[in-house]
C-alpha cells in the first residue's frame, strides 16, 4: 500500500491539469505508453531483487554491477530526484491552499515555508510511527482515486449533466480529438508523465524487504501494470469524458476541478482535502528518505561523515536537515517566480527519475549476461524480451531527455544543465578520492 501510494501522488493529483491544458486527451496515451515502460524497469528491479534481495536502494546493485564510481553517482542523482520532488510538493500544498478564496491573498511561499516546517518537525522527532501514518495516507489516496473512478463512472454511465454538459466520449470529438493540439505537445510532455510515476520502483524494493521476496515479488509486480491501466489511464480517459479537456486548469487538481463542476456543496473541498494531505504525504516520504539516502552515502565514504549523524530518536538530523536547506531554495523559487517553479522543479526531478531507472536497467543487463556466461545462477522471474526491451526502454528514456530538451524554456534549461551537474559530481568524486589518499 505504501509502495503504491507513493506512486500516486502529485505528479497525478496537480499534474495532471497542467498536462491536460497541454496535451488534451493525448495524455492518456502518454500515460499508457510510459506506464508500459514502467512496467519494463520494475520486471528488470524485480530479476535484480530476486537474485539478491535487497532491504534498501537500488544503488546496491549499482556497486556490485558497475562499481563504486557509479553507485556514488547513483545516490546523489536519487537524492537529486528526492530533493526537487519534495520541491515539487511544497508548491503542490501553496496551490492547493489558494483553492479556498480565503488565503489568495496569502503569498505562495508563505505556504511552501509553512508545510516545510511541520514536515520537517515531524521527521526530527522520530521514525516510530512513520510507517503507520504513511499507510493511512497512502490509503486516503488510493481509496480517494477509487471513489473517483466509481464515481465519474457512474456519472458517465447515467448521463448526468456536469456543468451543464452530458458527459460521453463525444467530448473528446467536439473539443479538437485526441490531439487538440497536434502530436509534438503530446511528446513534449513525456518528462511530466515520467514524474507522475516516480516512486514506482518502490514496488519492487518494498518486496524485497518483505518475508518471502521471491514468492511476494513476482505477484506485487506483475499486479502494477494493471493499477498503471486503472488509476493513470483510466483516470485521464474518465477526466476527458465528463468535462472537456479545456476545463481543467494549470495550478488545479482536476479532480477538485470535476468535483466542483458538479456543483454539489463541499465535495470539492473534501477532495482538494485529500490532495493536499497527498502532497504533505508525498513531502514527509521524500524526506524521510532523503535523509537515510545521504546517510547511506556517507556511511560508504560517498558524502561527508556529518551527513551520517543520528540523534537519540535514530534520526539522521544533519541529512534531514540538508535537506530542509535544498528545500528553503524552492521557498526562494516560491517567492522569485511562483508561476513557473512547479515545471522547473518538475523537469529537474524528472532527470533524477530517468538516471535512477537507467541505472536499475544497466544493472539488469549486466546481471543477465553473467547469467548467461554461468557466472551467477539466474533466479528466476527474467525480464520479458530481455535485453532487447532493456536497451528499448532505455532508447525510450534517452528520448524523453531529447524531448525535454526541445520543450522551451524549462526543459531546454534543464536539458542544458546535465553537463553542469556532470561536473559536480565529477568533483565531489574527485574531492572524496583526495579525502581517502588523505586518510
Amino acid at each position: 500500500m505504501i509502495a503504491i501510494g507513493g506512486a500516486i501522488g502529485t505528479g497525478l493529483f496537480l499534474g495532471a491539469g497542467t498536462r491536460l491544458q497541454q496535451a488534451g486527451p493525448s495524455l492518456a496515451i502518454d500515460y499508457l505508453v510510459c506506464g508500459i515502460f514502467c512496467f519494463l524497469i520494475l520486471r528488470a528491479l524485480g530479476e535484480l531483487v530476486m537474485y539478491r534481495p535487497s532491504a534498501g536502494s537500488f544503488v546496491s546493485y549499482a556497486r556490485e554491477f558497475l562499481g563504486e564510481k557509479a553507485a556514488y553517482a547513483a545516490g546523489w542523482l536519487s537524492f537529486l530526484n528526492w530533493a526537487m520532488t519534495g520541491i515539487v510538493d511544497i508548491t503542490a500544498v501553496a496551490l492547493y491552499m489558494h483553492f479556498w478564496g480565503t488565503f489568495d491573498h496569502v503569498p505562495q511561499w508563505v505556504f511552501a515555508l509553512v508545510a516545510l516546517g511541520i514536515v520537517g518537525t515531524m521527521n526530527m522527532i522520530g521514525v516510530r510511527y512513520f510507517g503507520e501514518l504513511e499507510f493511512w495516507f497512502s490509503l486516503i489516496k488510493v481509496v480517494a482515486l477509487a471513489l473517483f473512478l466509481i464515481f465519474g463512472c457512474v456519472v458517465l454511465g447515467l448521463k448526468m449533466p456536469v456543468a451543464g454538459q452530458v458527459p460521453g466520449f463525444h467530448l473528446i470529438s467536439e473539443n479538437g480529438g485526441i490531439f487538440p493540439h497536434g502530436i509534438m505537445p503530446a511528446l513534449f510532455l513525456m518528462q511530466g508523465v515520467v514524474f507522475a510515476y516516480s516512486a514506482i520502483e518502490l514496488v519492487g524494493t518494498a518486496a524485497g524487504e518483505c518475508a518471502n521476496p521471491r514468492e511476494i515479488i513476482p505477484r506485487a509486480i506483475n499486479s502494477v501494470i494493471y493499477r498503471i491501466g486503472l488509476f493513470y489511464v483510466g483516470s485521464v480517459i474518465l477526466l476527458v469524458c465528463l468535462l472537456p479537456w479545456n476545463a481543467y486548469h494549470k495550478g488545479v487538481s482536476p479532480f477538485v476541478t470535476f468535483f466542483q463542476a458538479l456543483g454539489v456543496p463541499h465535495v470539492d473541498t473534501v477532495m482538494n482535502i485529500v490532495v493536499l494531505t497527498a502532497a504533505l504525504s508525498s513531502l514527509n516520504s521524500g524526506l524521510y528518505s532523503t535523509g537515510r539516502i545521504l546517510r547511506a552515502l556517507a556511511l560508504g565514504g560517498s558524502a561527508p561523515r556529518a551527513l551520517a549523524k543520528m540523534n537519540r530518536q535514530s534520526v539522521p538530523y544533519v541529512g534531514i536537515l540538508t535537506t530542509v536547506a535544498v528545500y528553503l531554495i524552492g521557498v526562494g523559487l516560491n517567492y522569485l517566480i511562483p508561476a513557473r517553479v512547479f515545471e522547473i522543479v518538475l523537469n529537474v526531478a524528472a532527470l533524477g527519475i530517468i538516471s535512477t531507472w537507467s541505472f536499475i536497467l544497466i544493472c539488469q543487463i549486466r546481471l543477465r549476461k553473467l547469467v548467461n556466461t554461468g557466472e551467477v545462477e539466474s533466479a528466476g522471474f527474467r525480464m520479458p524480451g530481455a535485453p532487447y526491451t532493456a536497451w528499448l526502454t532505455l532508447g525510450f528514456l534517452g528520448f524523453v531527455v531529447v524531448m525535454m530538451g526541445l520543450d522551451y524554456p524549462e526543459g531546454t534549461y534543464t536539458v542544458m544543465a546535465i553537463p553542469l551537474i556532470a561536473a559536480v559530481l565529477a568533483g565531489g568524486w574527485g574531492l572524496i578520492a583526495l579525502a581517502r589518499r588523505q586518510a
